[in-house]
C-alpha cells in the first residue's frame, strides 16, 4: 500500500516491474502501465482528492476451460486455466462502513456493509455481486469494512472468458487483503463468489469459472463432491511451449439458446435417471454402453451420445492433466483437439439445430484445421452454439492465423492470450 502520489510516481517511472512480473509478461507491462494509472487517477478523482489514503493496486484474472465441454454440471472433471485478460483496481479502505465501486463504463456501486440483505431487485446488478461477496465472508467468520475502488476490465463480456467471475474474484481479493491480511484462500474466495452468484445475484452457475479465476495458472477441478471440488494445480509453464493461445469471437448470436444449453444437462441427467441417480458421474460409462439400446429407445440416441461425451471428457481431462505434467505439449494437443470432435460430434453444441444454416463455430473450426493441421490444437470454447472457439496456435503461425479469422469474422474476432500464473492478486 502507498500513497497516491506514491504510486503515481512508481507507475509513471515504469518501477513496479518486479510487482508486474507474477501476473504479466514483460511485453504487457507498458500496456499494464497505463492502464494501472488511468485507475489510480480514477480512484484519486473520485475518492481521494487529497492524496492522504493507503492505496493498492490488485488484479483477478478472466478464465479458458481448456477441458470438461460440459460435464462440471454432472459432477464431472474439467481442466480450465486463468488468462492474460484480468480486471484491475486501485483501491482503499474507508471508515464510512459502505463499499463504493466506480466501473470504467459503468454507474458507481454502493453497498452498506451493515445491510446485507438478499435484494430481488438487486438480482443481475454488479452490485448485487458486491453485496453477496461481503455476506458471505460475515457468515464464514471473516472481517468485513468499506472501502473505495476504482476498476477497469479486459475481460471481454459475453466472450465467454467470465467477465462476472473475474469481477468476483477481485472484490473477494480486496475484502482478503484490506481487511483479512491474505488470510483467505483462493478456493474459498471461489466458494465465496459461487455464493455470491447463485444467492444474490440469482444465477445458478457452477464453480468452474470462479476456481479457475481465483486458483490461477492450469488447474483441475473434480466436482465428484460440489460443495468440497478436489483442486490440482498443474505445474507447466506455457510461456515457453512456444504457443498462443487464441480465443476467437465467431459473432455468432446468442439469443434463443436456453433451450440448447438446458438440453444438454437434461438429457445427461436422464440417462442418469434412468439408473435411479441423478448426474452422470454417479453411474459409469460400462452401464450406459451395455444399456445403450434400452436408453436411445426411451430417452433418444442423442442422450446416449451425450452420456458417452461426459465420461469420455472425465478422461481426457486426467490424460490432459497428465501430459502437462509430464511437459507433452503435444500430446496436450492432441486431446485438446479430441476433446473438439467429442463436443461437434457426440455433445452437438457446435450449431444449434434451430438455425441449422448458421453455423459460425463450424466454419471457425474447420478453417482451423486447415492452417492448424499437425502443427497446433482447436475446438469450441464454453457452452456452444454460438459464440467462441479456442486454438493453440504455433507463435510463427500466430499471424497468419489471425489473419484468416479476422477475415471471417472482423477485425476484432481474434483475441490472442497467455496462461496466467496467478489467480486473484495484490499486486503493491
Amino acid at each position: 500500500m502507498a500513497s497516491y502520489q506514491q504510486l503515481k510516481t512508481l507507475l509513471s517511472s515504469r518501477a513496479l516491474d518486479d510487482a508486474f512480473a507474477c501476473a504479466y509478461t514483460p511485453a504487457q507491462y507498458d500496456q499494464q502501465y497505463e492502464r494501472f494509472l488511468k485507475v489510480l487517477e480514477e480512484f484519486h478523482t473520485r475518492f481521494d482528492a487529497a492524496g492522504k489514503k493507503d492505496v493498492g493496486l490488485f488484479s483477478a484474472p478472466g478464465r479458458s476451460e481448456i477441458g470438461g465441454n460440459h460435464t462440471d454440471h454432472n459432477h464431472g472433471k474439467v481442466l480450465a486455466a486463468s488468462i492474460s485478460l484480468d480486471v484491475v483496481a486501485a483501491a482503499a479502505k474507508n471508515d464510512e462502513g459502505v463499499v463504493r465501486i466506480k466501473s470504467a463504463g459503468y454507474p458507481m456501486d454502493m453497498v452498506s456493509v451493515a445491510d446485507l440483505a438478499v435484494r430481488d431487485s438487486d438480482a443481475g446488478r454488479s452490485r448485487a455481486l458486491v453485496r453477496g461477496m461481503l455476506d458471505r465472508f460475515v457468515q464464514l467468520g471473516y472481517k468485513i469494512g468499506g472501502f473505495d475502488a476504482a476498476t477497469a476490465s479486459q475481460v471481454l463480456s459475453g466472450s465467454g472468458l467470465s467477465s462476472s467471475a473475474a469481477f468476483e474474484v477481485l472484490i473477494g481479493t480486496l475484502i482478503n487483503e484490506l481487511y483479512n491480511d491474505g488470510k483467505v484462500s483462493p478456493v474459498e474466495i471461489a466458494k465465496i463468489a459461487q455464493y455470491a452468484e447463485n444467492v444474490h445475484f440469482k444465477k445458478p452457475c457452477g464453480l468452474l469459472d470462479q476456481m479457475a479465476c481465483s486458483v490461477g495458472g492450469f488447474v483441475s477441478i473434480d466436482f465428484a463432491d460440489p460443495q468440497s471440488p478436489v483442486v490440482g494445480k498443474v505445474a507447466f509453464d506455457f510461456a515457453s511451449c512456444g504457443h498462443a493461445l487464441c480465443i476467437v469471437d465467431t459473432k455468432g448470436s446468442h439469443s434463443d439458446l436456453t433451450d440448447d444449453y438446458a438440453a444438454i444437462r437434461s438429457e445427461m441427467e436422464a440417462v442418469a435417471g434412468f439408473f435411479g441417480k441423478q448426474v452422470l458421474r454417479d453411474i459409469d460409462k460400462q452401464q450406459v454402453l451395455d444399456n445403450a439400446g434400452a436408453i436411445a429407445k426411451q430417452l433418444g440416441e442423442r442422450a446416449v451420445l451425450r452420456a458417452l461425451h461426459f465420461f469420455r471428457e472425465n478422461e481426457r481431462v486426467d490424460k490432459e492433466f497428465d501430459a502437462l505434467q509430464n511437459g507433452d505439449f503435444e500430446q496436450f494437443k492432441q486431446l485438446v483437439i479430441e476433446s473438439g470432435y467429442s463436443s461437434y460430434l457426440y455433445n452437438q453444441n457446435v450449431f444449434t439445430s434451430k438455425r441449422p444454416t448458421s453455423q459460425p463455430l463450424s466454419l471457425a473450426l474447420l478453417i482451423s484445421e486447415e492452417i492448424l493441421r499437425g502443427r497446433g490444437a482447436w475446438r469450441v470454447h464454453g457452452g456452444g452454439f454460438a459464440g467462441t472457439i479456442q486454438a493453440f496456435v504455433p507463435l510463427d503461425m500466430l499471424d497468419t492465423y489471425k489473419k484468416a479469422m479476422c477475415a471471417l469474422f472482423g477485425a476484432d474476432a481474434c483475441y490472442v492470450l497467455n496462461i496466467r500464473p496467478v489467480g486473484g492478486v495484490r499486486l503493491i
